[in-house]
């Protein structure tokens, strides 16, 4: 008995493909914004800042969780995002041997910064789609984040 879970319809395939080739694009335009902003940082920094705001306050065996990484690699990380900044070390009101990681005002305004000029690109190309396609575009991404953010449902 084969195992294998059954092959997408076609037309699945040719939307997986055509997001990927999206999300190559976008990749690029990322990079850009990041590579402009005042203090680039790379994109395993950024994957903390991101988890920072919205976890707020959270100690380095959490965001390790979070981002599937290892106590020491997650520790450097911040140890290099408190140097720019970003992000800042208080002590747990929970426990005494415990930090507590939060963002910055610089770490918020960096994120700021950053969604400005990837949205500004963005919005220049999307606004030479039709209305109609902006629409449609909106409702598909809506609907793939849905499925991407809760594994499981509508499946």
């Amino acid at each position: 008995m084969d195992s294998s879970p059954a092959s997408p319809p076609p037309r699945t395939r040719e939307a997986s493909r055509a997001a990927c080739d999206v999300i190559e694009v976008l990749e690029v335009i990322w990079e850009r914004g990041r590579d402009t902003a005042s203090t680039p940082v790379s994109a395993s920094q950024l994957r903390v800042l991101y988890a920072l705001e919205r976890k707020e306050g959270i100690n380095l065996r959490t965001l390790g969780d979070m981002l599937g990484a290892a106590p020491p690699s997650v520790s450097r990380l911040c140890d290099r995002l408190q140097g720019l900044g970003f992000v800042e070390r208080t002590p747990s009101a929970a426990s005494r041997r415990e930090l507590e990681l939060r963002l910055s005002a610089r770490g918020n305004a960096y994120l700021r910064e950053l969604r400005e000029k990837r949205e500004l690109e963005l919005t220049e190309a999307l606004d030479a789609m039709s209305g109609t396609r902006r629409a449609d575009l909106l409702q598909g991404l809506r609907g793939l984040g849905r499925l991407l953010r809760e594994p499981g449902e509508g499946r």
